[in-house]
């Protein structure tokens, strides 16, 4: 098959998106498919060809929202070259300008389009409104997400049974939603793959002791990831286990008011902040901690759950939909609601060795099951759903063209 990836976000951008159809395109390739890229060039105004033409980067500016550029719906240039492809199917991952040439292209190639919806974009609006307006603009993301989720994909994809629910029960949606959790490459998570000496190094340059109990979070470091919630649920952590580390791992918008935060909170000895870190280093970080924490409640399914799992470490998370997919309380980890909650899941992860290792082992086996492959395999299934929907859609169209062809012909 012939798959076309529609997407705004690709490496070398590092976030839960990028990863995704890096992983779906690693996992495609490997069952023998061949996999085309349509994205942005990070780096400047002009157009860009990797991988023998199978990646085009479309130029951009930026929109002032993290690293995001905004494209031209309709980049001429890059037309005939992916026309040239012979596409199977369109597969896009994003609403906006590139995700728009998608939709224009699968419409003007006939080819059918499947799409993923990767973000909550109602838990984002401040960003863009500052706090006012929050309602209204609301009620447009919600007008636009169905106009392009209901009114031009052949299928939708969403990651997660919380996603799901907004489309079905809030959002009214008819069409068909594949449930399909993002897959990723565990094996690269594996505390057996990491070096000795790397993880000694690393916790050597942060101060860390081998008798410290690490809790890390992995991630953007902004307003929706209810960060402060770590922080502020630190400080009673730390009176008691005073050799209970929190290891917050990423940078973002509130990067230095986290770290003023933790200074004000008096526990800044006790949290350490790496800001931005390589992709490829990710997996080390995870292996020198004990247990992963998130508070989030804006994931539409938490991917560095998943890593944290495949680097068999057990998850204490927010009792949200988006985790209750992957983390089964008191098996590989702990949902909680509050902060006494919260602190209780860490005190017994810290005074209960055998529960520790008991929810490492069933983190792992919990992470397997979202191995890439299996992802992919998910992902086809509904392509293949795209495709025989299309063909339906022809022979319909066929057998009508066919009755007035007959009408005319008969009549005198």
């Amino acid at each position: 098959m012939r798959i076309g990836l529609f997407t705004d976000t690709y490496p070398p951008f590092i976030n839960g998106v990028s990863t995704s159809i890096l992983m779906l395109e690693k996992a495609l390739k490997k069952q023998g498919h061949q996999v085309f890229i349509v994205t942005v060039n990070p780096d400047n105004m002009s157009y860009k060809y990797e991988n023998y033409d199978h990646v085009i980067r479309i130029p951009g500016i930026p929109i002032g929202i993290y690293d995001y550029r905004l494209t031209g719906i309709y980049p001429v240039r890059a037309i005939n070259r992916i026309k040239k492809w012979n596409l199977d199917i369109i597969h896009s991952h994003t609403e906006f300008s590139i995700g728009t040439f998608a939709r224009i292209l699968a419409k003007q190639l006939d080819i059918p389009l499947v799409h993923t919806y990767h973000t909550m974009y109602e838990d984002y609006v401040h960003y863009i409104t500052k706090g006012h307006f929050d309602k209204s603009s609301k009620k447009i993301v919600e007008y636009l997400t169905k106009f392009y989720c209901d009114k031009t994909a052949s299928e939708l994809i969403v990651p997660s049974k919380k996603t799901y629910d907004l489309f079905k029960e809030k959002y009214k949606f008819e069409r068909n939603v594949h449930i399909v959790p993002t897959g990723i490459d565990v094996e690269r998570f594996y505390k057996e793959r990491l070096k000795i000496d790397e993880l000694t190094t690393i916790k050597k340059e942060l101060g860390l002791k081998p008798e410290d109990f690490v809790i890390i979070f992995v991630g953007r470091l902004a307003k929706e990831k209810s960060v402060e919630f770590l922080l502020e649920s630190h400080v009673s952590l730390v009176e008691k286990y005073p050799n209970c580390k929190l290891l917050i791992v990423g940078s973002g918008p509130d990067y230095e008011h986290f770290i003023q935060m933790s200074i004000d909170l008096g526990i800044s000895n006790s949290v350490i902040f790496t800001n931005a870190i390589a992709w490829e280093e990710i997996p080390i970080y995870y292996g020198i901690a004990d247990v992963f924490a998130t508070a989030s409640k804006t994931e539409t399914q938490g991917l560095t759950v998943v890593e944290a799992m495949a680097a068999s470490l057990p998850v204490v998370a927010y009792d949200d939909d988006s985790f209750k997919d992957v983390v089964i309380d008191g098996l590989n980890g702990y949902l909680f609601k509050t902060k006494k909650q919260y602190k209780v899941c860490i005190e017994n992860l810290i005074m209960e060795k055998k529960t520790l290792y008991k929810m490492q082992k069933q983190a792992r086996i919990t992470a397997d099951q979202h191995a890439s492959k299996y992802y992919a395999e998910k992902v086809l299934d509904v392509y293949k759903s795209a495709l025989e929907a299309k063909q339906n859609e022809k022979k319909f169209i066929d057998k009508i063209k066919d009755v007035v062809k007959r009408g005319f012909d008969d009549h005198p």
